[in-house]
């Protein structure tokens, strides 16, 4: 099954690149980087500014309940027929906006069900 804007649920988020869109807990909106973990309930995004040791990069754990995610697939990952813009450039990244909670399963339990698509 080809990634795309409504098959991301049912697919491996590590590796995506994410943006903490809207949260609950205000300090955790607008964490960007890379998804390096899953678990249950939280995903740990790697971002690209320090933590309070001064190692870099740090990884931050954000709840997937209570938070809105926004999650950025490169055009190589999506099917062509998913996008069709007027501006070339525009086909090179598109930006899924996904809640939370429909996010919250194990990996490889959310990986394997069908569910009907409600990107907005």
């Amino acid at each position: 099954m080809a990634l795309t804007p409504a098959t991301l649920a049912r697919h491996e988020l590590c590796g995506l690149h994410t943006r903490v869109a809207a949260a609950d807990n205000p300090s955790l909106t607008g964490i960007e980087g890379r998804v390096v973990r899953e678990t249950k309930n939280t995903l740990s995004v790697e971002t690209d500014s320090t933590d309070d040791s001064g190692a870099t990069p740090a990884a931050k754990q954000v709840p997937k309940a209570g938070a809105t995610f926004e999650f950025a697939l490169d055009g190589e990952s999506v099917a062509p027929t998913d996008v069709t813009p007027a501006d070339p450039k525009a086909a090179e990244t598109v930006h899924v906006t996904v809640e939370g909670e429909r996010l919250v399963a194990t990996p490889a339990r959310r990986t394997e069900r069908s569910s009907d698509s409600t990107w907005r």
